[in-house]
Formats: C-alpha cells, sequence, structure tokens
C-alpha cells in the first residue's frame, strides 16, 4: 500500500487541485494534462501544444496524443473514483476516432461502466468545440490492485 499516493488522491479530491496528482505520472505530465473541477465531475484538459500534431496539412492531433490523453484520464478518474492506493495497471484500451481532433484544446470526461474486485471498466469521451460532438470514444479496462 502506497499511502503517498492514496493521500495525494485525497489532497486532489479535496482541494480540486490534481496537479500533485499529475506530476507523479510522466506520461500525463508531458502531455499537459490538467484537471477541470464542476463540482463533483472532472473534466480533463489537453491543452494546444504544436509537438502534439500528427498532420501538420489539416493541422490534427497526432491520433497517439488523442489516445495516450484519454488513456490518462480514464486512469485518474478511476483512482480518484475509487480512492485508489496504487496507479491502476492497463488491460486493454480500444479507441474510436470519430472525426478529426484540429489543432485545439481538447476535453475528456470518463464513466465508471463496471467496477470489480479487481478489473475497473471506464469509458471515455474526447470533444473539442461541443461534449455532443465527440472526436473519438474509447474504452479502457484496468487491473486494481
Amino acid at each position: 500500500m502506497n499511502m503517498d499516493i492514496e493521500q495525494l488522491i485525497r489532497d486532489a479530491h479535496n482541494s480540486g487541485d490534481y496537479m500533485p496528482l499529475i506530476a507523479q505520472i510522466p506520461y500525463a505530465r508531458m502531455l499537459g494534462v490538467q484537471v477541470l473541477r464542476l463540482g463533483e465531475e472532472m473534466v480533463f484538459h489537453l491543452p494546444l501544444n504544436a509537438d502534439n500534431i500528427g498532420n501538420p496539412v489539416l493541422p490534427a492531433l497526432h491520433g497517439g496524443v488523442l489516445a495516450g490523453f484519454m488513456e490518462q484520464a480514464a486512469m485518474l478518474h478511476l483512482m480518484v473514483s475509487m480512492n485508489s492506493q496504487t496507479f491502476p495497471k492497463i488491460i486493454d484500451f480500444s479507441v474510436d476516432y470519430l472525426r478529426a481532433g484540429l489543432s485545439r484544446d481538447t476535453y475528456a470526461t470518463c464513466q465508471v461502466w463496471r467496477q470489480g474486485r479487481r478489473v475497473g471498466n471506464v469509458a471515455i469521451t474526447a470533444w473539442q468545440t461541443r461534449s455532443d460532438e465527440p472526436v473519438a470514444t474509447a474504452r479502457a479496462h484496468f487491473k486494481l490492485d
């Protein structure tokens, strides 16, 4: 049991400041993932960054960056929703790209569909201008310790 992670999650949930928790996840930190709290809801934010562009002609986000952002959002959401003591381990991740993720800020919300004793299933929706016009959806399964 890692009390540091558990305390970081508790502090983040209580204060609404998730940056100390995100700082512990190198990939989330590199992407620049941020968390916005709207009441009890968590909205994940991927700020526009020229390094994340995969198609300079459109320009559009790299699909791997979008998928990585969604995976990190799912892991953070699951950790906070279950007051995790450790980082969940990814088992499976499936993404559906619905439209081009253009060169602008991207947002995501998550919903835990099933949380058993050992596996958590999270649905993720990413959008840019309107939440009802997603650029991608995904499903992630995590091993819970």
